[in-house]
């Protein structure tokens, strides 16, 4: 498969679908990246940064499940659905961006409050801040760094006008950790 041309295609069939923060998951995503790349964040970051929510775009679920009390798990989805194609270093930031929102908000209480409504009503839905035991286990992942780098650049990629470069951008630069 050629996992980019369908990155690509995935973006432009569904990356229009309201993302809860007034803009579309497709933007939150590019705004994602934009930003890890304004942080002068390393490729892979980069990278893990634009498809942390792929697996939104793939699972193509109603707008509105988590005010049913849904979690779609859409970071195992992404991930699990990329992982054949990328490294694990991506892969992790992909499918760990959500344990590291529950991470941030168990060791950082002030981070709680930071997050956007929509952010704090997901939060509940995927479980809430994390235990004691559960932030040993998060911080014995080996990239579990890069994944919240890609959680706090995750947060700042909801603007309703923001001007960044487009997919073609960084898909140039996520074609070059295809395995």
């Amino acid at each position: 498969m050629d996992i980019i041309g369908f990155i690509k295609q995935q973006f432009e069939d569904n990356g229009h679908v309201a993302y809860g923060e007034h803009i579309s998951m497709g933007e939150h995503m590019l705004q994602t990246a934009y930003y890890a790349e304004q942080k002068n964040s390393s490729d892979a970051i980069i990278t893990a940064a634009l498809l942390h929510d792929f697996g939104h775009l793939i699972l193509e679920l109603p707008e509105d499940i988590t005010e049913h009390g849904i979690d779609g798990y859409h970071e195992d989805v992404g991930a699990k659905f990329l992982a054949p194609y990328f490294p694990k270093q991506i892969i992790d930031g992909i499918g760990l961006h959500v344990q590291a929102k529950r991470y941030m908000c168990a060791v950082k209480p002030k981070y709680h409050s930071q997050l956007s409504q929509a952010s704090q009503d997901t939060l509940a839905v995927q479980g809430g801040p994390m235990n004691a035991q559960e932030i040993a286990a998060f911080e014995q992942q080996a990239f579990y760094k890069d994944a919240l780098q890609v959680r706090l650049f995750d947060d700042l990629g909801k603007h309703v006008e923001l001007a960044h470069p487009d997919l073609a951008h960084y898909l140039r630069i996520a074609a070059q950790f295809v395995v």
